[in-house]
């Protein structure tokens, strides 16, 4: 079973030319089969976590580790972690020109897996995948998310998540900007991928809208870079009828 382990992690962000610190001691474990949601206020760091798990070179990691399965995340270069099995669904995806989807989404399939998949199996499995995802057959020919809708790149991203079959996913903020039927087809498509048993999902939302279509096993309370609470789904519906308030209150 895989498992993500973050312990005191601590990361900084450049800020007019100064070290802000954003993350200021994250401890949190999720294993393969588990669905964990991250929840908090906006600036509360929860992007920040997802982007500094991806590797991305704006944060620095200033102490702390991550482990995936006892290896050392944070010495990974970003498509090393990739191939170790994390997947990052964006909050913001970015248009990609002059790559259509199908080449984006064999050539990453090949450089995760180290091998080009069996092309006749690859084929059905990507028209079975945009069919579930009610994604146009026409957009495989199209340039990775230019001129796609917010709701047709969140899709684009879980079209990955399915087809890449990581060993941890972090999705962040998978729901902001989609309308009630985008938010369904893409909570299905994340629902088919927990199924399987096989991913440890690190579900990142402000909001708990999407929780009502994907149910957490734990739900982790973030606040000023810190988790303050933890519990279970339970938790979620507290902060549906109590907001933040309480928490930011004891922070100030």
């Amino acid at each position: 079973m895989s498992t993500l382990e973050i312990h005191d992690l601590h990361v900084s962000v450049d800020a007019d030319g100064e070290a802000k610190e954003i993350l200021k001691g994250v401890d949190l474990t999720v294993r393969q089969g588990e669905t964990h949601a991250i929840m908090g206020p906006n600036g509360s760091g929860k992007s920040t976590l997802a982007y500094a798990l991806a590797g991305h070179p704006k944060y620095t990691v200033t102490s702390g580790s991550v482990t995936l399965d006892g290896q050392d995340v944070l010495e990974m270069s970003v498509d090393a972690r990739a191939r170790a099995g994390m997947f990052l669904a964006m909050q913001y995806p970015v248009e990609v020109p002059g790559v259509t989807v199908s080449n984006f989404l064999r050539t990453a399939k090949t450089a995760v897996d180290g091998k080009a998949p069996a092309l006749r199996h690859w084929v059905k499995d990507v028209r079975t995948a945009m069919e579930n995802l009610r994604i146009d057959p026409a957009f495989a020919e199209r340039n990775v998310n230019e001129g796609f809708s917010g709701g047709e790149k969140k899709r684009h991203e879980i079209l990955q998540l399915e087809l890449l079959k990581p060993r941890i996913a972090i999705l962040d903020e998978t729901d902001s900007g989609l309308d009630v039927d985008a938010l369904k087809v893409v909570s299905e498509g994340v629902n088919r991928v927990r199924a399987t048993g096989e991913v440890g999902v690190l579900l990142i939302t402000h909001y708990t809208r999407i929780l009502r279509y994907i149910q957490p096993d734990f739900v982790h309370v973030f606040v000023d870079g810190r988790i303050v609470e933890e519990g279970g789904a339970d938790l979620a519906e507290r902060l549906e009828a109590e907001g933040y308030d309480r928490f930011t209150t004891q922070t100030v």
